[in-house]
């Protein structure tokens, strides 16, 4: 199992009063990622850059860090 790290933007909006993510956004590395997402907070209720991990078989993606956060965001890890 071969694992790297990656770096995402999460915007997030509002749906039936729940906060939900929109379409992920990959970023080369972590000070991109956070400069995209703080020119996507404006246009959205919430945004975040995280750090994860990706098994590059199966593409799964474990262990988020959160980088940078604008506004409102979910919880990747509700307990």
């Amino acid at each position: 199992m071969s694992m790297s790290e990656k770096f995402i933007i999460l915007p997030y909006k509002k749906n039936r009063g729940n906060i939900v993510p929109g379409e992920m956004r990959q970023a080369s590395n972590a000070v991109s990622a956070e400069k995209i997402a703080l020119s996507m907070a404006a246009r959205f209720v919430g945004v975040a850059a995280y750090a994860v991990m990706v098994d590059e078989e199966s593409g799964d993606m474990t262990s988020p860090r959160l980088l940078a956060q604008h506004g409102e965001i979910a919880d990747l890890n509700p307990a």
